[in-house]
């Protein structure tokens, strides 16, 4: 009786250990699928790893964070270099660099996290693609003489933005 009750103490923490959720395997393993299905897999997984959340929307979310924190950060640098810009040739393309961002940081990448947390990914993902067109444009201000003192900054919005709205179409389609 006694060696009965053991092995099946033995069998249940094995069958226990197995069937155990491994959140950092399984997350990682997620993450790698996940990653797999945007435009730029290693800086999805650079981004995401490592995560607690263990959910495709979990990972749409801190995406999300990802992005409205480098643009917040890009509107400050921006804001910086216009105010030693004063009086050259980067001050004009930069000023349209700042009210292309500020209304991207302060409102639509707000209302989309909070779109994305409610379930309305399409309002969201249509406002990530947003800001990455947005960074592209930003880009674009500067030409001729006058090179770009942003194109890193606005590169990284706009692949952050590209892998939020690949995750998020991951999210539409029910992965």
């Amino acid at each position: 009786m006694r060696a009965s009750v053991s092995s099946l103490s033995i069998l249940l923490l094995h069958i226990l250990l197995l069937s155990a959720p491994l959140p950092l395997i399984q997350c990682g393993d997620l993450v790698d699928q996940i990653c797999k299905k945007t435009p730029f897999y290693d800086l999805c997984v650079l981004s995401l790893q490592p995560t607690s959340g263990t959910d495709v929307k979990t990972l749409a979310s801190k995406m999300a964070n990802l992005v409205l924190s480098n643009a917040t950060d890009t509107l400050n640098f921006i804001q910086g270099l216009v105010k030693q810009a004063s009086g050259t040739s980067l001050e004009r393309p930069l000023a349209d660099c700042a009210e292309l961002y500020i209304p991207v940081v302060k409102y639509n990448l707000p209302q989309a996290m909070d779109a994305l947390i409610r379930g309305r990914y399409g309002f969201a993902n249509y406002v990530f693609s947003d800001a990455s067109k947005q960074a592209d444009a930003c880009e674009k201000n500067f030409s001729g003489e006058d090179k770009s003192p942003l194109t890193d900054r606005n590169n990284l919005i706009s692949n952050l933005s590209d892998v939020a709205v690949a995750i998020i179409k991951i999210l539409q389609k029910g992965f």
